[in-house]
């Protein structure tokens, strides 16, 4: 998909489904590379934030999102169930009609799917670093549900992993990596920080930790304002 449909698409989701508010324009990069880390809220965070931002993002996104075989279970479990309340066997009805737009969509879109495994993830990282080096920004959401949510903002603490790719970037480039923290709220505004950039100086793992630290406390200051 390229730049033009990509805004055509994301302009007719805002329109007949998101129709939310973007706060902190003024901190978005004029183009990449960058890094957008975001709240997750269901499947809300992605399509809010690929609504609002007028930017052309590159979200990750669960790999069984964009498996023809898989993906109408993971609708049903994630959001139709989940987001819609709908129940069996209507619910599995409505998640096998939605992947059938769903994925042919994701994928003309440029999502890049997030595989399980130390073997398969290494396709990830392969595909974000070649994404960064031609310029192009992210759209994560780190959230690891297995640690429990936060009841006050119903957030998951973030893995730290994604903050390796400011080091694989520098790697390449010797040019510092910037992280863009942005927060959803269920009001549907879309809120935008200023970035915090990678710090080749630091060892890797007390870097991961300080983005990751800066970064999700940055997400959860801008979704408790009062929206």
């Amino acid at each position: 998909m390229n730049d033009r449909m990509y805004n055509l698409f994301a302009r007719v989701l805002d329109t007949i489904y998101w129709g939310g508010k973007l706060q902190g324009s003024e901190n978005l990069p004029e183009q990449g590379p960058a890094i957008f880390i975001g709240n997750h809220l269901g499947a809300l965070g992605p399509i809010g934030a690929v609504a609002t931002i007028p930017l052309r993002l590159h979200p990750w996104i669960h790999e069984h999102m964009v498996d023809y075989e898989k993906a109408a279970a993971y609708l049903n479990m994630d959001f139709v169930e989940r987001r819609l309340k709908l129940r069996p066997p209507l619910s599995g009805i409505v998640s096998k009609g939605l992947s059938h737009i769903t994925v042919p969509l994701l994928r003309f879109v440029g999502c890049i799917p997030v595989h399980r495994g130390y073997k398969n993830i290494q396709t990830t990282w392969e595909d974000s670093l070649a994404c960064l080096l031609d310029g192009k920004i992210l759209l994560v959401f780190p959230e690891d549900e297995s640690l429990g949510l936060n009841p006050q903002t119903n957030m998951a603490p973030f893995q730290k992993t994604i903050f390796r790719l400011g080091e694989k970037y520098y790697e390449q480039t010797r040019k510092n990596l910037a992280y863009y923290p942005v927060a959803i709220q269920e009001s549907r505004n879309v809120k935008v920080g200023t970035p915090y950039w990678y710090n080749p100086s630091n060892s890797p793992s007390k870097e991961r930790r300080r983005l990751k630290t800066l970064v999700e406390g940055a997400v959860i200051r801008m979704y408790l304002e009062r929206e």
